[in-house]
């Protein structure tokens, strides 16, 4: 206790230090905070501008196809993160968009686009039994750079699958719109604020 009663009165009577030692630090944290801003507004920046035309999207393997969603999802205003994986329980990309509603994408890369094999019912059950009940999504979505079969998508509008074909993803990844907008039967915002 003695030691700190010292302490004190050295500092107190050489309040100089004190005060430039308060300057250093003030301008030290004024340094880092305008450096993160300056380092968010650029990302900003970066994720508005981000287009991407089918034939990129085409040529990336399926988990660089997963975290392009990602940053389209980021780039129309969404919190977005890259689940994608092992373990993953059908939601390679889990989004919360500015309205407040979640969605739950899983993506499904074909290597050869449209020409490779078609998305079947099977992929769709799996996100049906997933998006909602385990990933709170109020939004699911399958999205490809390829087709689906000819029985998911009746399939898919019946259980409230929105589906994200070759020619959609293309509209959506150029940058029209954002997905919501290029969507049928998407729920209301959740925000009330988010409807003006």
């Amino acid at each position: 206790m003695c030691a700190a009663v010292v302490v004190l009165q050295w500092l107190l009577s050489h309040w100089w230090i004190l005060l430039g030692l308060g300057v250093l630090a003030a301008a030290a944290g004024a340094f880092v905070g305008q450096r993160a801003r300056q380092r968010a507004e650029w990302e900003r920046a970066r994720s508005r501008a981000l287009r991407l035309r089918i034939a990129e999207l085409d040529a990336l393997d399926h988990r660089s196809f997963e975290f392009a969603i990602r940053d389209l999802m980021r780039r129309d205003g969404c919190a977005a993160e890259q689940l994608g994986g092992a373990g993953d329980n059908a939601c390679d990309v889990r989004a919360v968009d500015p309205s407040g509603r979640i969605w739950a994408v899983q993506c499904k890369h074909r290597r050869d686009g449209d020409q490779g094999s078609a998305v079947g019912v099977g992929v769709l059950q799996q996100v049906n039994g997933t998006a909602r009940q385990i990933h709170g999504a109020e939004v699911a979505v399958v999205l490809t750079n390829g087709r689906f079969s000819s029985k998911a998508v009746p399939w898919g509008r019946e259980h409230r699958i929105h589906l994200v074909d070759r020619r959609l993803l293309a509209e959506w990844a150029a940058g029209s719109r954002p997905l919501w907008d290029l969507l049928d039967r998407i729920p209301p915002p959740r925000h009330p604020s988010a409807l003006s």
